[in-house]
């Protein structure tokens, strides 16, 4: 039975319902089945154009078609929805790299917002920006690091000189790039340590996320420094 009660937000549910592919094939049957009514109804709501989404939800909207079955299947049945978000995790500088997502990381507040380096069951995140922050904690005890002040980059050009990748599932997101991009002392425009990506990419539930900075050397960087990692965007989530 094809219900589309509650897919009429989304600006691009062709792909969610794979107009386009075998799920086509699927969906034009299920049509072929209706009364004359219903079939029009269904048509009308595949086809209409609602106002057109912004930003990061936009985004989300043009990765529909990757999107696994599983997460499609719970869009259009409405038990899952779009809603913005920040994953983030936090990590100490104790060497020239830094893994930013570890497997065996747990979900903390003010530390990590997942578990095992992976987006739970259910939630597939289309990373819209990245933020990268630095803060040296009063101590390196779990309260100390979760009450630091974390602070554009600019003040650790050891940190500021290095090098970031982003991959999921092996799949690079953003290939080795200066640290420069996260320089925002001199645009007020954006938030601190804040670069929006111009190919915006999907990390699927489930999948080991690879967040990675390497630096040329430890200069001015103390046994307390940290690092912030957020990837802003929209998720999937119930």
């Amino acid at each position: 039975m094809l219900d589309l009660d509650g897919t009429e937000e989304y600006s691009n549910m062709g792909a969610l319902y794979g107009l386009e592919g075998p799920e086509g094939e699927d969906l034009l049957g299920a049509l072929n089945k209706m009364n004359p009514l219903k079939r029009q109804k269904a048509i009308n709501t595949l086809t209409s154009q609602p106002a057109p989404s912004k930003g990061s939800r936009a985004e989300m909207e043009k990765h529909f078609g990757e999107l696994p079955p599983h997460i499609k299947a719970g869009l259009k049945n409405g038990e899952l929805r779009l809603a913005d978000t920040v994953i983030y995790s936090i990590k100490k500088v104790a060497g020239k790299t830094i893994k930013l997502f570890e497997t065996q990381d747990t979900k903390q507040i003010s530390i990590s917002s997942v578990s095992g380096a992976k987006l739970p069951k259910n939630q597939a995140l289309v990373v819209s920006g990245i933020t990268i922050l630095v803060g040296v904690s009063a101590d390196l005890t779990p309260e100390k690091i979760m009450a630091t002040n974390f602070d554009k980059i600019e003040s650790f050009p050891s940190i500021a000189n290095g090098e970031f990748n982003l991959k999921s599932n092996k799949k690079i997101i953003l290939p080795e790039s200066g640290m420069f991009m996260f320089k925002t002392a001199a645009n007020g425009n954006v938030p601190a340590g804040y670069y929006k990506l111009a190919n915006p990419r999907l990390i699927h539930d489930d999948v080991l996320i690879e967040a990675t900075i390497e630096l040329g050397s430890m200069e001015g960087i103390t046994a307390n420094t940290h690092i912030y990692l957020g990837l802003h965007g929209t998720i999937t989530t119930p």
